[in-house]
């Protein structure tokens, strides 16, 4: 089998439903979602499963997801999207769990600790960005699921409490930036126990 088709050597992709440059800010957001994937691969490679046995299973299927982002950002139809509401809430029950599990935060951390923290960190920023991307794209295509631009949203989150999940795990202190005023409250921890 051949992977390569030689139908882009002019500059345009195929899209769910037409051609487009490969420049397009639909290319770029879903390329994105690529990009995220990988890092979390990367993540998953550097995580010991006697440590990280639960994590190992959300990244997976977090995976899973970003393969049915990139199909549904890749899809120019009106057919029905395969990322649906609740892989957000999905993520929001992980989250608040990742949270209780960490210490208090007050202020902004640097990014970094062990080796598989810092690839989330790195999956954090890229979901950001592609975040950022994907507003871009709403803004000329109004079709655009909503469900995800909540999930990228979400997703960056999740990664900034996995991120501090792993190098507590790990016995590795989060640093706080210096500099920073107090930006968490601390009661809003202790409220939830």
């Amino acid at each position: 089998m051949k992977i390569y088709t030689r139908k882009g050597d002019s500059g345009k992709t195929s899209l769910i439903g037409g051609r487009t440059d490969k420049d397009d800010v639909r290319v770029e957001a879903y390329g994105t979602v690529d990009e995220i994937n990988c890092f979390v691969g990367q993540a998953m490679a550097e995580l010991d499963p006697s440590i990280f046995k639960d994590i190992l299973e959300d990244l997976e299927k977090i995976q899973h997801e970003l393969f049915d982002c990139g199909s549904d950002l890749s899809n120019v139809t009106d057919s029905e999207r395969k990322l649906k509401q609740p892989s957000v809430s999905y993520l929001e029950e992980r989250i608040d769990a990742f949270m209780e599990e960490t210490p208090a935060l007050e202020r902004f951390i640097l990014p970094g600790g062990t080796k598989p923290a810092a690839s989330i960190h790195i999956a954090r920023t890229v979901t950001r960005r592609a975040e950022r991307i994907l507003v871009r794209l709403t803004k000329h295509d109004p079709n655009v699921s909503v469900t995800t631009l909540r999930y990228l949203n979400r997703l960056s989150d999740f990664f900034f409490a996995l991120g501090r999940v792993i190098n507590h795990r790990l016995h590795v202190k989060d640093i706080e930036y210096i500099r920073s005023a107090k930006v968490f409250s601390s009661k809003e921890k202790d409220n939830q126990k």
